[in-house]
């Protein structure tokens, strides 16, 4: 039951996602060039002529004024948000009640945004890039994650705000997608589960073990004698 609601709850989602994408560009197709959409179909073109990727997508989108650059960039803030939601769901169906850390939920949550803040800085400066590092190498930062699996997680949020950063939101929505249904699809089929060994995602079938013996209740004490 809780596979086939999450299932169903992230499925709702994706098509309510995609199918108003769809409505809004099918009936405004202007409106494409002024909003971070596009960019992923620029990458994979981004061949011969082109001198970069980052190049082929700024070419892609007209945004000239300041309330088209304001909106571009809030629209691909709340597209990295909205994409990245579907992933905390996940995260908190699967994981284990022992090592679940809410600190993993917010990080989902907040550092798309954040990511594709910072994309949208320094892609078309290399200085930028360079003091940004050098400002991120001052700054010592210690977080020791509880498994490996939740590196995946982080790294995925900075894959989605990576994607929104250079306008290339549906490519988000895309990795989005893929990962949750791969991790849906490890959890009901437990891949790789041994018995006795280290669990990442909670137990799908924990009534599947062997049966508990029943417990038998002590005899009463006798009465008093008559």
């Amino acid at each position: 039951m809780r596979a086939s609601k999450l299932l169903i709850q992230l499925s709702v989602y994706y098509l309510i996602l995609f199918g108003g994408a769809w409505l809004v560009i099918h009936n405004n197709p202007e409106m494409q060039s002024y909003l971070p959409i596009g960019g992923a179909e620029a990458l994979i073109n981004a061949g011969g002529g082109k001198s970069n990727a980052f190049e082929a997508v700024s070419r892609a989108h007209e945004v000239k004024t300041l309330g088209q650059s304001l909106g571009w960039m809030f629209v691909a803030i709340i597209g990295a948000l909205i994409t990245s939601l579907p992933v905390t769901w996940v995260y908190m169906a699967t994981r284990t009640s022992d090592e679940y850390d809410q600190s993993i939920i917010s990080t989902i949550l907040i550092l798309p945004s954040v990511v594709t803040s910072i994309v949208v800085v320094v892609q078309h400066s290399l200085a930028l890039a360079f003091a940004l590092g050098g400002i991120a190498g001052a700054v010592r930062f210690k977080n020791s994650l509880k498994s490996s699996g939740d590196a995946l997680y982080i790294l995925l949020s900075v894959g989605i705000g990576l994607a929104s950063g250079i306008g290339a939101v549906e490519l988000a929505l895309v990795m989005s997608l893929a990962f949750n249904y791969c991790f849906v699809g490890l959890w009901v089929s437990e891949y790789g589960e041994r018995e006795g060994m280290k669990r990442y995602m909670s137990d799908f079938n924990p009534d599947s073990g062997p049966a508990k013996t029943a417990s038998v209740e002590p005899p009463l004490p006798p009465g008093p004698a008559a």
